[in-house]
């Protein structure tokens, strides 16, 4: 294989840093989906050139073909069904209500993907939560909690866990990911408790008295997408060559459980009413807006790919912890997508083996990549989709949230980085 130079990586540094850089310094300029689009094609055309030149540009066409349609697909599916499920819950914002809110989209991420358990369970958690005073660290234990930690246990829950899904691993591994998941979801839900008792003794005692008055209720709308996602589920664990032995060796078979998934999401746009999804503030932006990004940063990080496979020994990074901790460093300054995918090439470089292998890379790194990948991608809100989108939601509704280095040093990591540290110290 052809010797790519380190500095082809320019074009994904570039993206990267514009998703970091512009929504602070050009917000007007970057709302725009359009805008977007223009930066990554703009920053993706070196990059096929380079690779055209290197006589490399089948790597650019399998990198679109077989990870960022698969990607896109999958997201865009679970965003428009999702986004025709309106959860309406009626009730006081209390400590017990706010608790089982976060634990039920907790326990949804995993399921329907971290991305649709934010859109499905933000809006009921800020309609509930309107008449408290403090209310802000709910809404940043929710971007831990719902749109990140929750999201371990199956590919559907979250995109780099997809990913490793379509470079091999089975649908039923990462049910094995289940004491991480345990471990940092328990005690992410204690603390949210301790500190929401705390917030609750500070709220007026007219507003505590509303809350304790109200009686609970849930009401859905658009039930039949639940339906449509369970045949999400079912062609995500069973249209694959692990399971249909027939589909081994024929790289376009995965392209049938593609057409399945798209079938849902038609099916899920066809059936359920307007009202339904015009309630649930539905609006095509965000997956717009995830298409635009992600297509630059498929195309721009094939030669990044490529060099950390080609040169994985000499780069020093070959045990669980060390993956562990660069995996996380990375997927929380960076989308934690593009950084397992990275680190999974790394670990195919070293070659390395064990009894236990997955998506042939062995499963102490496959652990080590998905965990950190999946967790830490809370520790800022470029870490993963759905942290911004949440963020964004809740400040058009009026809750302060904390800026982009305030939400760091005053939450993920005086909270959340010593978690993930224990966790490491207790597994990896």
């Amino acid at each position: 294989m052809n010797n790519v130079s380190i500095l082809a990586a320019i074009p994904f540094l570039l993206m990267l840093a514009a998703i970091a850089v512009f929504p602070i310094f050009v917000p007007h300029f970057w709302e725009k989906n359009r805008n977007k689009l223009m930066i990554a094609v703009i920053l993706a055309i070196p990059t096929i050139i380079y690779m055209f030149r290197m006589d490399m540009l089948s790597a650019i066409f399998h990198s679109i073909v077989f990870d960022y349609i698969p990607f896109i697909v999958l997201l865009g599916a679970l965003f428009i069904i999702t986004g025709g499920i309106f959860m309406d819950v009626k009730g006081g914002a209390t400590p017990l209500a706010n608790s089982v809110l976060l634990g039920s989209g907790t326990l949804l991420a995993s399921f329907i993907g971290t991305t649709g358990a934010a859109m499905l369970m933000i809006n009921p958690l800020l309609h509930m939560n309107r008449q408290r005073e403090f209310k802000t660290h709910t809404i940043l234990f929710f971007i831990a909690l719902v749109c990140n930690c929750g999201g371990l246990l199956t590919p559907l829950g979250d995109p780099p866990l997809f990913m490793m899904y379509l470079r091999g691993a089975s649908f039923t591994w990462f049910f094995k990911l289940y004491p991480e998941w345990l471990i940092v979801n328990i005690v992410l839900m204690i603390i949210y408790l301790i500190m929401e008792m705390r917030f609750w003794k500070k709220e007026k005692a007219e507003i505590r008295q509303e809350c304790l008055s109200k009686s609970t209720s849930l009401n859905l709308s658009g039930k039949i997408n639940f339906f449509w996602l369970a045949g999400v589920l079912m062609a995500i664990a069973f249209i694959n060559p692990n399971t249909m032995p027939a589909l081994k060796g024929n790289h376009y078979s995965g392209f049938i459980r593609e057409g399945v998934i798209l079938l849902m999401a038609f099916f899920s746009l066809v059936t359920t009413p307007r009202i339904t999804r015009i309630s649930n503030s539905f609006t095509w932006h965000p997956i717009n807006e995830v298409a635009a990004l992600f297509l630059g940063i498929f195309i721009t990080m094939v030669p990044c790919l490529v060099y950390l496979e080609n040169n994985a020994h000499h780069l020093h990074v070959s045990t669980p912890v060390s993956f562990y901790y660069l995996t996380g460093l990375l997927s929380s300054f960076l989308d934690n997508t593009p950084t397992a995918v990275t680190f999974h090439a790394l670990a195919l470089g070293l070659s390395a083996t064990e009894p236990e292998m997955v998506a042939s890379i062995p499963a102490s790194l496959m652990k080590a990549i998905c965990t950190a990948a999946v967790f830490f991608g809370a520790m800022t809100y470029i870490g993963n989709g759905p942290n911004f989108m949440v963020k964004t939601i809740a400040e058009h509704q009026n809750i302060k949230m904390p800026h982009f280095f305030e939400y760091m040093y005053k939450f993920t990591i005086p909270i959340l980085l010593p978690i993930f540290i224990l966790l490491q110290l207790l597994l990896f």
